[in-house]
């Protein structure tokens, strides 16, 4: 089953050494993933002043330029695992939480759940 492990971060604060410490970690976590076979992506993102709104307003299309969240944390990356069950998905997730020094969340992707009915 495939699941988004998505890595959050403050965005009041900068770059640090502990920041690049924890990109090296994170690469070396990327390595074995994809020699095991079950990393499918992963990605770090430009900070939410780099992203942009798009949507439909009365049939045209709107950018709007960032930032948007109010929330202190934001999305900065994400690994997409392909995981044999809820336990391992479970302690790649304590891995990358490891590796970043932080909580990070777990969450499987519809398709390769099945829809729930709840969502239909």
């Amino acid at each position: 089953m495939k699941y988004v492990v998505m890595i959050f971060r403050s965005v009041d604060r900068g770059w640090t050494a502990e920041d690049d410490e924890a990109l090296g970690r994170l690469l070396q976590l990327e390595r074995e993933l994809g020699a095991s076979g079950e990393l499918i992506s992963s990605e770090g993102l430009l900070p939410p002043t780099e992203g942009r709104i798009v949507q439909l307003r009365d049939g045209r299309q709107v950018v709007t330029d960032g930032p948007f969240g109010e929330a202190k944390e934001q999305l900065a990356g994400f690994f997409l695992v392909d995981a044999a069950d809820d336990a391992r998905a479970q302690a790649i997730a304590g891995q990358v939480s490891a590796a970043v020094g932080d909580r990070v969340e777990l969450r499987g992707t519809l398709l390769s759940a099945g829809m729930p009915d709840e969502i239909r």
